[in-house]
Parts: structure tokens; sequence; C-alpha cells
């Protein structure tokens, strides 16, 4: 029965010699069957890896744990030993070279051969036993790629393969043998540093790679460029187990990041303080949503010559029971990242839309939308269902968008734009003057209003320069056929000044704080309205 066993069987006898072999076993070698011949030399002849190990098995009067043999063609064998009463032992051999195969696929990331997630963790452990003999200290550095999701939304994803691929042969050529990359998912590496002096090593290496990976790549002809930024976590310090470490790079990371990106980052205490703070936000900004703790205030936008309103701006304001009121700068941020600033968005557009069209005077409305709105491609549908439910005419509602919507803007970006454009509802540019390529967009999308930004009335420095700026920026408007409106005009010296550069309507403390709900429809309803007005502060 043994010669029809799937798996291989050997009988040794007492004297060392191999008594049998069934037809699996013998499958298993090349050349002469193994029977009448010493194991020893058996396996030598065969080109056996690790036969003296199995030889010495067989010669023990108990069984043996698994012993892994290889074979000369690159097969792998698990063997083991079981005595005879004879004084012989009987061995299996079972052929595990396509589930060892199979298992390290299972730890290699198939696009770039790199070691995965899997595998980086179980490299990270042996790391960790070593540092208890040896306490030699070693750095968790993560980093992810600036600007990747561009390359995908208008190249396709055959391109970011591609770019993935070059950018793991770059991060290849930057380290040393001894070094660990690992490719953890999406545009995310890791490299695990050891038998180096830290944090001398790790701000080397960071430093080197920030330059490296940030250099022009040419993929099939095109040419790409992107950027990385870097999270550093040093062993012992920063955590002595595998979850803890990695986690605290990462942590470094998403601080590299919010502090423009391209740079990097070592670990400390207060990011995770900062983190478990912004978890605790993040929830109560969904309990927000869920219980509509939110409010709109609205501020006057007030044309000069006659002196009357001519619209106002929907700001959005979060009161809570713990918390009090909470700053947008606090908390707009965090719903943009974390895409809840899209149903906040949509009630924003409801609610303002509602009001607006309860005001017995058809003054505008303005509401900002951020680029993660205009990411989301309901947003027609949901201006549109906002215009429908409140039946205000799509001509008094203005939506403020700042030149983040229009930075490595794609196509279906500018589609939804003349889309909106094509309801009748007005645009504006927001902040208009404080980015680096205004002018360009302008050429892309022909906007209603330019928002002047308050940092040329009344920021620091040289106020005749911020004036200049409010002058070129009017005579641009007029010769395009645009609007403007100048921003946090707060005195009345600030007023004259902006008249006097040619600018026709404001917005600011002087001609109107913002004020809630009420306030606005009764201001509305005295329009055209004479100086100024007041309401609660932001």
């Amino acid at each position: 029965m043994l010669s029809e066993l799937a798996g291989g069987v050997l009988t040794i006898g007492s004297d060392g010699f191999v008594t049998f072999a069934n037809r699996s076993a013998s499958a298993l070698f090349p050349g002469p069957g193994p029977v009448g011949i010493q194991l020893l030399t058996f396996l030598d002849l065969s080109g056996v890896s690790n036969g003296s190990a199995l030889v010495e098995a067989t010669r023990s009067r108990t069984a043996s744990a698994p012993i892994r043999i290889g074979l000369a063609g690159g097969r792998i064998l698990d063997t083991r030993s079981c005595p005879l009463p004879d004084g012989g032992a009987v061995v299996t051999l079972l052929d595990v070279g396509l589930y060892i195969h199979e298992a390290d696929l299972a730890r290699r990331d198939p696009l770039t051969g790199l070691p995965n997630r899997v595998e980086l963790r179980e490299r990270l452990s042996v790391l960790l036993a070593e540092f208890q003999r040896t306490q030699a200290p070693f750095a968790v550095i993560s980093l992810d790629l600036d600007h990747f999701k561009s390359v995908n939304d208008t190249m396709g994803h055959p391109m970011g393969d591609a770019l993935l691929v070059k950018v793991a042969e770059r991060l290849r050529s930057a380290l040393r043998p001894s070094d660990i990359l690992a490719r953890m998912g999406g545009d995310e590496f890791m490299i695990l540093q050891s038998d180096a002096a830290q944090p001398q090593a790790a701000t080397a290496l960071a430093t080197r790679l920030v330059d490296l990976i940030g250099r022009t790549y040419i993929v099939s002809g095109q040419i790409l460029n992107v950027g990385t930024s870097i999270g550093i976590a040093l062993s012992p310090g920063d955590g002595e187990d595998v979850d803890s470490l990695l986690k605290h790079a990462d942590l470094a990371l998403y601080r590299a990041k919010t502090d423009g990106k391209g740079v990097f980052r070592f670990f400390q205490i207060s990011m995770d303080e900062e983190m478990q703070a912004r978890r605790l936000l993040e929830l109560d900004l969904r309990s927000a949503l869920a219980f509509r703790q939110f409010e709109l205030n609205f501020q006057p936008q007030v044309e000069l010559d006659p002196r009357r309103l001519v619209g106002f701006e929907a700001l959005l304001r979060w009161r809570t029971p713990a918390r009090g009121l909470v700053s947008p700068a606090d908390f707009i941020p965090l719903a943009e990242q974390t895409g809840l600033i899209v149903p906040i968005g949509e009630w924003v557009l409801q609610t303002a839309c509602r009001q607006a069209a309860s005001w017995s005077q058809p003054v505008s409305v303005g509401v900002n939308v951020s680029a993660v709105q205009f990411n989301n491609a309901r947003l027609v549908q949901i201006v549109t269902s906002a215009l429908n439910a409140s039946g205000l005419d799509p001509g008094r509602l203005e939506l403020e968008i700042t030149e983040s919507v229009l930075i490595n803007s794609t196509q279906s970006v500018l589609e939804q734009l003349h889309a909106v454009k094509s309801l009748g509802v007005r645009v504006a540019m927001d902040d208009f003057g404080t980015g680096y390529s205004s002018l360009t967009y302008l050429q892309k999308f022909p906007f209603d209003r330019l928002k002047v930004d308050q940092s040329f009335v009344g920021g620091s420095g040289d106020g005749s320069k911020g004036m200049a700026i409010i002058r070129a920026v009017t005579a641009l408007g007029n010769s395009l056929g645009i609007a403007t409106i100048v921003e946090g005009v707060e005195t009345e010296e600030q007023l004259a000044q902006v008249r006097a550069e040619g600018c026709t309507e404001v917005q600011g403390y002087l001609t109107g704080r913002p004020m809630d709900a009420a306030a606005a429809a009764a201001l509305a309803a005295e329009s055209p309205s004479p100086t100024a007005v007041q309401g609660d502060p932001p």
C-alpha cells in the first residue's frame, strides 16, 4: 500500500541504506532509484541541500520535527523521520514548493515585487526581537507621494502604476542592503532602517529621498512630477511594538503632509494627542450633522453708490452644548478631509436658498463651495434640488469658490462649473489675489464676480501696496466685464480708500457684521439700506 501513497515514502535500514522507495519518492529524484544506496550518499549524489540533517534524524530513536530540504531543481520538500522497531526509520517526503511560492506571493506586492504589509510587519517583529538582544535603535520611515492622485485622475491608472514602479526603483537605489523597503498599498511605502546611528541616519535618508523622489519622471514618453512626504518613528523611544511604531510613523507622515508636503517630520507625543482630539472632533462633527447643530449667519454685501444692500454671504456656524461656538477654521478643514463637507455643504445650500427665497427683496445669497464638493459628481444635482425645493430664482444664488477648486482641475470640474452656470447660477472667485496663478483661472472659466481678499485692505505692511492691488484687480474686472467686491472693510478710512480705487461693492464689519437669519430677513425688508448695519460678531 505504501507504493500507492501520493506522498513520498522511504524506509531506511539500521545500516543507513535505503530499503524501500515508493513511486512518489522515486519520482522526486532524477537518475537511479535510491533503493540499495546509503541515504547520505544518495542525497549527496542528488544534490540535496540540508540532507545531513535528515540523515541525522533517521539515526535518532525519536520522531523528528519537520526538516526542510532542497532539491537540485529548486523543489522544496518537508521531511519527517520516524524510528522503526528494527533500528531503521521511515521517512516521509512532501513537496511544499508550490505552497511556499504561494505564501511568498501573499507577502509580495505584485506590481513592484517589494515586500507587502504582511512581510513588513514580520520583518519589523524580527527587528524588535533583535533589539532585546542588541539594544540597537532603528527607524520606521513612512512615506507617500504628493500629487499622485492627479496622475491617476488625468493620465489613468496604468500610467499611475508605471510611475509607482519607477518610484520603487528610485527608492531601492537610495537604500543599503540592510534596509527593508515595502509597499504598503496605493502610493504608500515604508522603510525599516537598522544598523545605523539614529536619528542622524534617518534624517540623512529622508533628506535624500525628498530630493530623489521629487525629480522629474519620464514614463511612456510622458513627463510626470510628484513629490514625497515622510514620517519617521524611532525605536524604542516612539514605540516598543509593531502597531505603535507603524501608527506613530503614519502620524508623523500626516504632520508632514499638513505642514505643506515635500518635507519629513519625526514623531512627537503631541501628534498623538492632536490626533485623538481630531478623532473626538470628527465624532462630534458627525453628531452635529445628524442632530442639525449647524446654523447659518449672513453677512451683508453693499453697493457704495448709492449705498444699498445687494446680497448676503451665507456663513456656516457650529454651536455645540459641550464646545460652544466652534470656529470654522477648526472644523471646515476636518470636514473636507473626512468628506463630511459634502452632506454639510448640501445642508448649507438647501438652507441658504430657503432663507433667501423668504426675503421680501430679491437680493442675492453667496454660498461657499469647496474643492471636495466639486469632486462630487452630484454637485449640479444638489444645486438643482436646492433651487427647486426653495423656489429661489437661480440668478440670486452665487457659488463662491477658491483657487483650490481649479488647481490641477480636471475636465469634469470645469464641466460641473459650466453646468452650474447653465442653470443661471452665478459663480464668484473668492480670496482673489492670494494664489499664484489667478489670471490663468480667469481664462479657464467666465466668473461673474471677483472677491478681493481682505488681506489687501487691513493687512500688515505697506497699505499703499494693498490699495494698488485693489486698483489693479478692479480695473482688470472692469476690462473683463467681471464685477468686483472688496472684503474686510472695517473703517470709514478703508471705505474711502477702496472707493477711490474704483471699487463699487464691499463686504466687512463696517457695512454689516454676520447676523442670524431673522436679522438678515429684517435687513432685506428694509432694502435699499442706508448706512451701516450691525449684527453678531462671527
